[in-house]
């Protein structure tokens, strides 16, 4: 074992509908846009991440930019194949190595996924070389990260939002107890501004236009205590065709949002319903948690704590809590062992 351990690097990845985060050595040496571009032509992936990001919405027909995952699964099963790959190369670490080495992987999927589409997961990684593979669910991943002790006989609430999926689960004893998987999100939010601006405003912004809207102004009610000031938006004038240029409000974009914040509050509330008396009863103590990038709205954390009259705390770097989680698990595989799927 000895030998082939000197050959195996361990990596731990959140393969994120929006961003992709792998960790090496206890640093995160990948944070990445989750988006590939393809020559269409030659079929060639021309770029990957943050390259790759800066094209969308700006190319030309040869050239198509692909977001190889959607609600938190693989839909381009080659596309996202490529876009491991090369984000694994070009870990500096791995980059200096004569050959490419075994890889140890724990790989973090939504917990609402299916055997099929875990296999899709599973079979890409084993495609990259890697040789031992585990699989974690997301909000025990989450949990982790926040540095709860999750095989406490206690319960632990996690709503963790991230770009495809909202994932929501009560955790005790190292394993979930009860769980729900919305599909409003991240992307969602953003579709819902590009609306907004369409229906409000006559105005037609694309996906990073209402991307940057969302983390500039963004918000989840309509009274904050610390307002951001307004913001000028660029975009096509629907009647005229002409470019032209608004100013909003997070009021605006809090209205914007409200339906689909109304709709993980619900999921939110039905997760607590279907909890056990004795973990609600831990609950009530311990508060929810928030991870993921999608916590990180404004007045989220204050809306969900009036709805569920619960304490409500954001993990510190909520968008790194998963991958986080992910190393340590990777690192302590076998106090871990019994959550990770192999």
């Amino acid at each position: 074992m000895g030998f082939f351990d000197f050959l195996t690097e361990e990596i731990a990845i959140d393969l994120g509908t929006a961003n992709t985060l792998i960790i090496h050595n206890d640093k995160v040496v990948v944070d990445s846009p989750s988006i590939v571009a393809r020559d269409r032509i030659s079929g060639k992936i021309i770029a990957v991440g943050k390259e790759a990001n800066m094209m969308q919405g700006k190319t030309h027909e040869n050239i198509k930019t692909i977001r190889p995952l959607k609600d938190g699964v693989i839909a381009d099963f080659d596309a996202s194949e490529k876009m491991i790959n090369m984000f694994i190369k070009n870990i500096p670490a791995l980059k200096k190595k004569w050959f490419p080495p075994a890889l140890r992987m724990v790989i973090c999927i939504p917990s609402g996924i299916t055997e099929v589409e875990m296999r899709a997961v599973k079979e890409s990684a084993e495609r990259v070389n890697g040789k031992e593979v585990y699989l974690i669910h997301e909000p025990m991943a989450a949990a982790i990260g926040i540095g709860l002790d999750i095989m406490q006989p206690k319960g632990n609430m996690i709503v963790d939002i991230g770009g495809g999926t909202t994932e929501i689960a009560v955790i005790a004893l190292g394993g979930i107890v009860c769980d729900k998987s919305v599909k409003i999100a991240g992307d969602v939010f953003t579709n819902d501004i590009i609306y907004y601006m369409r229906t409000q405003h006559n105005l037609y912004v694309g996906e990073s236009t209402a991307e940057n809207i969302k983390i500039t102004i963004g918000s989840a009610t309509e009274d904050l205590q610390t307002p951001p000031d307004e913001m000028s938006v660029q975009g096509r004038d629907l009647l005229t065709g002409k470019p032209k240029q608004v100013s909003i409000s997070y009021r605006e974009i809090a209205k914007a949002l409200d339906k689909s914040i109304l709709r993980v509050e619900d999921a939110v509330m039905e997760t607590l319903s279907q909890t056990p008396p004795e973990l609600a009863a831990d609950i009530y103590n311990t508060g929810i948690y928030l991870a993921g990038g999608g916590s990180m709205l404004r007045g989220l954390d204050r809306r969900l704590s009036q709805k569920t009259d619960l304490p409500v705390y954001i993990a510190e770097d909520p968008l790194r809590a998963v991958v986080r989680g992910t190393g340590i698990a990777l690192k302590n595989l076998e106090r871990y062992k019994s959550i990770l799927i192999k």
